[in-house]
């Protein structure tokens, strides 16, 4: 990655400075975050949530560690936390620096005295390891640390009466059992320093500005029994190594645990085969999401951070990027075995709890967006083998389901297109419902699903060839959807698509921009040229298309305050990073891959070049305002944002 800085500039303010935020990620659903000053600003931060049940069961173990140094009569506090009535610890005054590249750097300087700190996480493990490096100037210094305890579940709040532990330390080790689950054993090793009990034990009314934000409940607490104090001499260079885990087994040595999270990061960038800076930045942004599913055996993807579990959708949609893209075969072939594991009525599973309860099925396009993740795989690897007997007995299933009808009113009609959804089911990507308040209703004959369908059908016609099975039913049910696609969704008033039929909707939205970017399709190009100017001209919003026209009359161009008015928001005119994927493809196809058309291409992305450097650096978020400044919402870090950008750039890249 191209290495981040940020200078005061950035956090003139407490309030400027928890703008941006961080994340990195452990291989098995669990994370660090915070923003790039130390401030908590939401429910899903602190430096080890862990994963108790891969990728799910996620609890925040250690919130944060607030340090301070004391040099003759004067204390210096580097805690940043921000307290109700406007009455913040501002410690960021005395932070010079943050720095990401492979992992965040903390580098504080106050006279004479600079202290810089790395976080890492042990990959595959509930371990947070974080390094301190303190070069003394010529005084005596003390530096020392009170680590914020907890245990609960990272989609929600501590009371202080909730915070129970049984508590106990020797020379340098912390050891706490939180009484709501005894089986957990937290570890709490410091290499340097003397353990001290606190003189507050408790850390009360933390104030997360996102949750205020967004019209939920803001205030945190945590536990802190203990704290550390370190003495370092005139001149000295002093290294601490600070570990907290809940495994049974840890490292000892923090800078270890950082370098060797560097180098695998560096190793995955190298096998890329990229040397462009975002292309390289996106490679280390897609293993984020990359994670083990303890059911399976198998990897999996997580939908978003910081929230999100594994969605069947959203990981069809990004597994392109995220594996493909980065050269990561291994890890396609367990994510594409993992969803055909639970493939049930032709349907792959929407979701998997975050409860570890069975899977949800509510989708119509996370079965059809599956042939086109075995059609790129193939493209990539030629792995025919693999996907004859471990996955085309799952694509006839689905096509046969599909044919008959499953669930959620997904059936073929007569005209031999894909019907989905009824009452109050939503099963496309825009899913929201409040309450009875179906907001985006797209019951019918949705434009992607039969351009998915379509395109199902053609992939099963060339694997029945390859593999030597009947192919004829699927190459004339594949014209028979192309005559009527054609006939049904092609809207002359407004030279593009509808976006459901029969009864139609001519509302201009994103969906139809694959009908002219998948494999197989089916319009003219004079067809398809329209529909890549119509997307174009009414959606592009800089980081992704809207995703419904602002000339429209239902269109609202702000994604922000309480639940309703943001669901209201979600799928009526804010924009999202994924789809800007197909146009940046559809626009160079109809354009027949120019250089022209290549470099307008990289233009539209260029945006997302900046973006990296906001919200949560180095990654893109799920969600964006549609009216200007286009702010990023939703999920801060988002697995098919980043999955099509990062296929959509290499693949320009490439030509």
């Amino acid at each position: 990655m191209a290495v981040k800085e940020f200078g005061k500039g950035m956090f003139k303010t407490f309030s400027a400075g928890i703008e941006r935020e961080w994340v990195i990620t452990n291989g098995i659903g669990g994370y660090a975050g915070s923003s790039i000053i130390g401030a908590h600003t939401r429910k899903h931060q602190g430096m080890l949530i862990a994963s108790l049940h891969a990728p799910t069961n996620r609890v925040l173990i250690l919130s944060k560690l607030n340090e301070e140094i004391k040099i003759g009569e004067n204390v210096y506090s580097f805690a940043t936390n921000q307290r109700p009535g406007g009455f913040n610890e501002e410690g960021q005054k005395y932070l010079q620096r943050f720095i990401y590249d492979e992992l965040p750097h903390f580098v504080y300087y106050v006279n004479g005295v600079f202290v810089t700190k790395t976080i890492a996480l042990e990959y595959g493990k509930n371990t947070v390891a974080i390094s301190y490096e303190i070069k003394n100037g010529s005084k005596e210094t003390k530096f020392t640390y009170t680590p914020l305890f907890n245990y609960r579940d990272h989609h929600e709040r501590s009371e202080r009466a909730e915070l129970n532990f049984e508590t106990s330390h020797n020379e340098n080790t912390m050891e706490l059992i939180p009484k709501a689950n005894p089986e957990v054993h937290i570890h709490f090793y410091t290499s340097e320093g003397i353990i001290r009990d606190a003189n507050e034990r408790f850390d009360e009314d933390m104030e997360l500005q996102t949750e205020i934000n967004t019209g939920m409940k803001c205030i945190e607490n945590n536990y802190t029994p203990y704290t550390v104090e370190v003495t370092v001499a005139p001149f000295e260079t002093k290294k601490i190594s600070v570990i907290c885990s809940i495994e049974d087994e840890y490292p000892k040595d923090a800078f270890l645990v950082a370098k060797e999270a560097t180098e695998r990061i560096r190793n995955l960038k190298k096998q890329s085969g990229y040397e462009d800076d975002f292309a390289l930045d996106l490679v280390q942004a897609a293993d984020q999401f990359i994670v083990d599913r303890a059911s399976t055996g198998y990897k999996t993807v997580l939908a978003g951070l910081p929230w999100f579990t594994d969605w069947g959708r959203d990981t069809m949609i990004a597994l392109q990027g995220l594996t493909l893209c980065t050269k990561r075969y291994e890890d396609t072939k367990g994510i594409l075995k993992t969803f055909a594991m639970y493939v049930d009525k032709g349907l792959v599973p929407n979701m998997f709890p975050d409860e570890g309860l069975d899977p949800l099925y509510n989708t119509v396009d996370a079965s059809m967006w599956y042939f086109y993740s075995v059609y790129k795989y193939l493209e990539a690897t030629k792995d025919y083998d693999f996907i004859e007997k471990e996955i085309y007995p799952k694509l006839e299933e689905i096509i046969v389901a599909y044919k008959s009808g499953t669930d959620f009113s997904i059936y073929m009609d007569e005209d031999s297109l894909i019907h989905a959804g009824g009452g109050f089911d939503q099963v496309t990507w825009m899913d929201v419902r409040v309450g009875e308040w179906v907001v985006t209703p797209r019951h019918g004959k949705p434009v992607e699903i039969n351009a998915l369908w379509y395109n199902a059908l053609k992939v099963m016609e060339e694997l029945s060839k390859k593999f030597g099975k009947p192919s004829e039913e699927y190459t004339q049910l594949a014209e028979k959807v192309k005559e009527s696609f054609g006939k049904k969704f092609w809207n002359p008033d407004k030279q593009c698509l509808f976006d459901v039929v029969d009864e139609n909707d001519a509302k201009i939205r994103p969906n139809q921009i694959w009908a002219v970017s998948l494999p197989f399709t089916m319009l003219d190009r004079e067809k398809e040229k329209a529909v890549v100017d119509t997307v174009l001209s009414h959606l592009y919003a800089n980081y992704g298309l809207r995703s419904l026209s602002p000339f429209d009359e239902e269109y609202k161009g702000m994604y922000f305050g309480k639940l309703h008015d943001r669901d209201a928001a979600y799928h009526q005119g804010t924009a999202w990073a994924f789809p800007l994927g197909g146009l940046i493809s559809a626009y160079v196809k109809v354009n027949d891959d120019s250089k022209e058309s290549v470099e307008y291409a990289k233009k539209l992305l260029e945006p997302m070049k900046d973006h990296l450097m906001d919200g949560c650096v180095g990654s893109i978020a799920e969600i964006f305002d549609g009216d200007e400044p286009n702010i990023s919402r939703g999920c801060y870090a988002q697995a098919w944002s980043v999955g099509e950008i990062l296929r959509a750039y290499t693949e320009l890249l490439s030509l």
